[in-house]
């Protein structure tokens, strides 16, 4: 009964009503369209991005919007421990949107760095914030965390090695969280975009990539979302409109999963 009565309550509040909230990658793409409407659906957002200066002119363009800019690399200890003390004490909910692409090499092509680089900021960063705020919601008895997953966490063809092994460790830290804090009133789901118009860049770094996934692309890739979009996924899931939902990897990707 008591999500009932907090669902009950949204549609007079907003979905996000009185809810801190932390979104990261907010200062681009997918992270700002999420954190916006959040804020605008009454959320107090701690917004976490690595460029200060996207997050000090996402916060200047709307000054009537609860934003609290927190820059810095959320692969860090230091910038997690920030955006907590941002939150100060209380989040209910957090999106993990934060990720980079690879060069679509393939793994015998791959080089150590790109791979380290790939699962800081894809899985190491979205572990350790998860990790710091998952005591705060388990003392509340609720909270709502959306990962975001890829098109590359479902299939083999959409991306390069390490993105791919990424995608699919978020899927796979999803699935495990969600059976784990299920029964203590915590959801964890996941979005799988497909392509989507960002700030990323996707280049063939191999010419054995581009000969075998660009004719599967140009043939099956579905017209190009928008972060908004994406962002209408994202908050359904993160807000208690999601109520029944937790362990679900949500294919927002045009149908191309149904290929």
């Amino acid at each position: 009964m008591g999500n009932q009565t907090t669902w009950q309550e949204t549609i007079t509040n907003g979905r996000f009503g009185g809810k801190t909230v932390i979104v990261t990658g907010a200062g681009s793409g997918i992270g700002q369209a999420t954190a916006l409407r959040i804020a605008k659906e009454g959320g107090r957002v701690i917004a976490a991005d690595i460029s200060k200066e996207r997050l000090d002119s996402l916060v200047e363009e709307n000054a009537g919007l609860d934003l609290v800019p927190v820059p810095g690399d959320i692969s860090t200890e230091e910038t997690v421990a920030a955006v907590l003390t941002a939150a100060g004490g209380r989040v209910d909910a957090l999106a993990n949107v934060a990720g980079i692409m690879d060069n679509f090499a393939p793994i015998h092509e791959v080089d150590d760095e790109l791979w380290d680089r790939v699962f800081r900021i894809n899985v190491t960063a979205l572990m350790r914030l998860t990790r710091a705020v998952v005591p705060l919601m388990l003392d509340a008895g609720t909270g709502s965390v959306v990962n975001i997953a890829s098109e590359a966490g479902l299939r083999g063809s959409a991306a390069g090695a390490a993105y791919t092994a990424s995608k699919h460790a978020v899927v796979g830290l999803t699935k495990n969280s969600a059976v784990i804090y299920g029964p203590k009133g915590l959801r964890f789901n996941a979005v799988a975009p497909g392509p989507t118009i960002t700030g990323i860049v996707a280049n063939f770094g191999s010419q054995m990539a581009a000969e075998r996934l660009g004719p599967l692309m140009q043939a099956n890739i579905p017209t190009p979302a928008t972060a908004a979009q994406l962002a209408a996924s994202i908050t359904f899931l993160l807000s208690d409109d999601g109520t029944n939902l937790n362990g679900a990897i949500l294919a927002s990707d045009g149908g191309w999963s149904a290929l």
